[in-house]
């Protein structure tokens, strides 16, 4: 499938979730990270043509003047086990604020705070106060649960704690877990509260890793600053909605989780100042920069809502702008509201036929088969994908969050 198509020239939502799949065997996922963060694989595509390197090398991948942008976010806590009396284990995974439903906020709250949450047993959790003592300074407090409002597929939980000064982020830093994908089958270890957390992970709100920025150090990013090569930063807080399995035939009658972005106006006008290539370091930042496009779209056409883009508006919008006309129409927008911050929301699936506004490559890992991501690197590299992934697979490349990583260039 040629990833050029003309982004109106192609119904997406018949594309068949079955044309998108390969044997993935078990012991080809990686279950833990490699003791060195850079020393992973490296496979790049680029001019049609595939080829292996170690992550280390990255920056001679690269030409000199292209920008790298990075998602910024920070994984969570988010795992809660509480013990009814009875013993009855009740696991609470929190998946983003509801009061405050402001992410800073939310973190910040002293006392108490609302969450949409998904809960583990919850047949066992009828009703009552579920209580979880943890200690400051050798003095006990306890983090208590309460259920409110059921949620289309999530619950709404009120949490309370009793240590006056704390706030949630420092409650979860004494009670939570961090939430390693359920595809590793194994219980969170120590090293996981380092290693899957990015060494540039700056605001707290995902529940999951921006995973292709796992394998970036210091190091790296010293000699990609010697050879010229840019770097800006964005948020996105990644939702547990990035495992949710594509359970439909067609990909139209697949739901598509909401990600909530952040972005400065000075990265904003950063941008559009930008002359070289645009190298997205995840698919959370691909997704992140193409909906920002679309949303700069939507203020310049007067369309409403221009902090929310639905899942299909990409392939709906008229898409004759420049990447330069739509993220300005964004800063005069944030300029004209007194902001800063441009905080908004997607649901963009991003598959076979669209026509990428902003990036020239991208910086990932591995995917699983038949998911969404795997639509996003197909929509990238066209069916070349499926060489690619030959390839990792007879060249033991290592799969999935803490596996190895591939450069794949556009055209």
């Amino acid at each position: 499938m040629d990833c050029n198509i003309n982004i109106n020239s192609l119904d997406a939502r018949q594309i068949q979730i079955s044309d998108f799949t390969y044997d993935l065997p078990d012991q080809r996922i990686a279950k833990h990270p490699l003791a060195n963060r850079d020393l992973s694989k490296l496979l790049i595509y680029k001019n049609g043509l595939i080829s292996e390197s170690v992550f280390e090398n990255l920056p001679s991948e690269i030409a000199s003047g292209t920008t790298m942008v990075f998602n910024n976010t920070k994984v969570i806590q988010a795992r809660l086990i509480f013990h009814k009396e009875t013993g009855a284990r009740i696991e609470i995974f929190c998946l983003e604020p509801l009061k405050p439903a402001d992410y800073n906020l939310a973190f910040q709250a002293c006392g108490s705070s609302s969450w949409k949450c998904i809960v583990g047993n919850a047949r066992k959790w009828k009703s009552g106060v579920l209580k979880m003592p943890f200690y400051v300074e050798d003095k006990e407090y306890f983090l208590k649960a309460e259920k409110q409002e059921a949620l289309e597929g999530a619950q709404e939980i009120f949490f309370s704690w009793n240590h006056p000064d704390l706030s949630f982020s420092e409650v979860l830093e004494q009670t939570g877990k961090i939430p390693i994908p359920p595809y590793l089958n194994r219980d969170t270890e120590a090293t996981d509260l380092l290693r899957y957390q990015t060494v540039y992970s700056k605001y707290e709100g995902s529940v999951a890793a921006p995973t292709a920025g796992l394998h970036f150090t210091e190091d790296v990013f010293s000699h990609l600053e010697a050879k010229k090569i840019n770097r800006e930063e964005l948020t996105l807080h990644v939702g547990a909605g990035t495992f949710k399995p594509v359970k439909s035939e067609q990909i139209g009658d697949h739901e598509m989780h909401t990600e909530h972005i952040q972005v400065t106006l000075e990265s904003i006008q950063n941008i559009i100042k930008l002359s070289g290539q645009i190298i997205a370091v995840g698919t959370t930042s691909v997704r992140s920069l193409e909906s920002l496009y679309w949303m700069g779209v939507k203020i310049l056409t007067q369309k409403e809502n221009p902090h929310l883009l639905g899942q299909w508006e990409a392939y709906q919008l008229p898409a004759n702008y420049s990447r330069q006309e739509s993220y300005q129409a964004i800063c005069s927008y944030m300029q004209e509201k007194g902001l800063t911050l441009f905080n908004v929301a997607t649901q963009i699936i991003i598959a076979p036929g669209y026509e990428f506004k902003v990036i020239s490559g991208l910086v990932t890992n591995f995917h699983q088969p038949q998911s969404t991501l795997l639509l996003l690197i197909s929509a990238l590299v066209g069916d070349k994908w499926k060489e690619i992934y030959q390839y990792a697979l007879d060249n033991d490349f290592r799969f999935l969050s803490y596996g190895d990583s591939s450069l794949l260039m556009r055209g």
